[in-house]
């Protein structure tokens, strides 16, 4: 996984997975533009050991319409050429069924700002990039509740956000492959991070959890991280239009 010369842009590295990749792709050589939307001090912190010069923290609130845009504005302004793009910023706001009318309409709205029209912005931006300069990857975080539907009836919007995603790197891997642009989803299922701890409260706890997967444990940050670092390499060019399913073989398609 040798990223040097490299410039990759990552949204949400101030935690999770999003901290651990950030990790990941400094660790590889990559330069790295680190997108945080209110946590810098986690961004710092996921970037830490990397020489200054090797990244960049960029903030945008992705709840705010042309957030996307002023993010790789301020990444273009750094490097003038960004060659992989990581969507992995996300939210999972509660859109339950029996709630009221507003709670539904503004958690539905939220999150189809943040999960999917921002990131869809961000990926317009990086296409025509790409386009007029050979190529790029482009590496989609998506999620096991994209196939097989939620386990969770508050994370209807969830759910269908991390859809919406995974059916919009499709199409650019469909469209693209012979502009040199390859496009990965990766469909995480259940991660040890702070948000699957606080989910995991909705069944039964940490210890009901793990008792119901596969291996008996959720998926490690540093897991997920690696693999994308893998794919930024883009050393696999066939590969290109997959979902990669990381899960530990609790869900097999």
């Amino acid at each position: 996984m040798d990223l040097q010369g490299k410039t990759v842009v990552l949204t949400g590295a101030s935690g999770g997975i999003g901290s651990a990749t950030a990790g990941a792709l400094l660790d590889a050589g990559a330069d790295l533009v680190a997108h945080y939307g209110s946590d810098r001090e986690g961004a710092l912190a996921a970037c830490a050991g990397a020489p200054p010069e090797r990244y960049r923290l960029v903030q945008a609130d992705l709840a705010q319409a042309g957030a996307s845009r002023a993010l790789w504005r301020g990444a273009l302004a750094w490097r003038e050429r960004v060659d992989v793009v990581v969507v992995n910023a996300a939210i999972a706001t509660e859109t339950p069924i029996d709630g009221s009318d507003q709670e539904w309409d503004d958690g539905w709205e939220r999150t189809m700002r943040v999960n999917v029209l921002e990131p869809a912005s961000l990926v317009r931006e990086a296409v025509r990039h790409f386009l007029e300069r050979g190529g790029g990857t482009l590496i989609a975080l998506s999620s096991w509740a994209a196939q097989r539907g939620s386990a969770i009836p508050q994370l209807t919007a969830y759910a269908s956000s991390k859809a919406a995603i995974r059916t919009l790197t499709q199409t650019i891997a469909r469209n693209h492959a012979r502009d040199g642009i390859l496009a990965y989803v990766v469909a995480p299922g259940i991660v040890r991070t702070p948000m699957s701890e606080v989910s995991a409260t909705f069944r039964g706890g940490l210890d009901a959890v793990n008792a119901a997967l596969a291996m008996g444990e959720m998926v490690e940050p540093r897991e997920v991280a690696e693999l994308i670092a893998f794919l930024a390499g883009g050393s696999v060019r066939h590969l290109t239009g997959a979902t990669l399913d990381v899960n530990g073989a609790s869900y097999i398609r």
